[in-house]
């Protein structure tokens, strides 16, 4: 299980996530079996979706992020409940490119500059919420940044990182931080949020130390008491069911399931899991019948 941590400064300036996400990160490559860089790219952002997700007040809200800018990967999208659980995909997992000159894989590349990042909150209400940023870098910690900025006027600073084995691409450590300043905070609280950033190390090597997501969030504030108010243990967890796969089944309309029940059987893959549901054509003729009733 990961592990996401939310802590506010005990003189009320500024707030501060941190979490390990490598568990879901390594989760979501087996899933869709994701080249390296495509790894990265969707590790950060599932991780940047749970630390939104997480700041969500209703249990049954639900936030969606994504990134399209024009890179090789195509749509990288990441969905998070309440409790900073996640899913996600890249349209093209198995997309790559070289790893760049400073010996880093190029996030901002496969997923490209010319686009957005579009954040779709669902809080239960008649219309979601929907803000969206052009891209900046395409590496995804900028794209936040640049979005609670434009979109949510919260002055904020993101780091997220995420170590692929160079060998077998597996995910060796991913997470990252969120720092969020509160009305409250002034000239002075930016000042010493600064002094504290400067040469520290990358989010995947403060993991690789062994440090926790609250020693993160003590480790980036050195300034400032921090206090934690939860701790959450999150997961790549998707929600799809039978049943929701049958009420977008029906959503298509009895034409187009008379003409789907022609054929021995019927099989819809979840995008987020890869789960596979079947349906015969007396199934799908009753969904017709169902569809033709609504």
């Amino acid at each position: 299980m990961a592990e996401l941590i939310r802590c506010i400064s005990t003189d009320g300036l500024l707030t501060c996530m941190a979490a390990d996400m490598t568990d879901v990160a390594e989760e979501a490559r087996q899933i869709h079996g994701t080249s390296k860089v495509c790894s990265a790219a969707l590790g950060r952002l599932l991780t940047a979706a749970s630390f939104m997700g997480a700041a969500l007040k209703g249990k049954d809200d639900s936030v969606t992020l994504r990134m399209n800018g024009g890179g090789p990967a195509g749509s990288v999208l990441a969905v998070s409940d309440a409790e900073g659980n996640v899913r996600g995909y890249v349209t093209h997992p198995s997309a790559d490119l070289p790893i760049r000159a400073d010996g880093k894989l190029d996030v901002g590349g496969i997923i490209g500059t010319d686009g957005t990042l579009t954040v779709n909150k669902d809080l239960g209400l008649k219309d979601p919420y929907i803000g969206s940023v052009p891209l900046v870098s395409g590496e995804v910690a900028e794209d936040m940044t640049s979005y609670y900025a434009i979109s949510e006027q919260i002055p904020t600073v993101c780091a997220l990182g995420v170590l692929v084995d160079p060998d077998t691409g597996a995910v060796l450590k991913a997470g990252g931080f969120l720092i969020q300043l509160l009305p409250t905070a002034d000239d002075s609280t930016i000042d010493a949020v600064e002094a504290g950033l400067q040469g520290l190390p990358s989010v995947t090597a403060m993991l690789a130390d062994g440090l926790s997501p609250e020693d993160i969030c003590r480790k980036v504030l050195p300034k400032f008491d921090m206090e934690v108010l939860d701790r959450t243990q999150t997961a790549y967890k998707c929600n799809c069911t039978k049943e929701r796969v049958e009420r977008a089944l029906i959503s298509l309309g009895k034409e187009e399931l008379r003409k789907m029940a022609e054929d021995e059987e019927t099989a819809v893959n979840c995008t987020f899991c890869h789960r596979i549901y079947r349906f015969t054509p007396a199934e799908i003729r009753k969904l017709a019948a169902d569809s033709a009733g609504q």
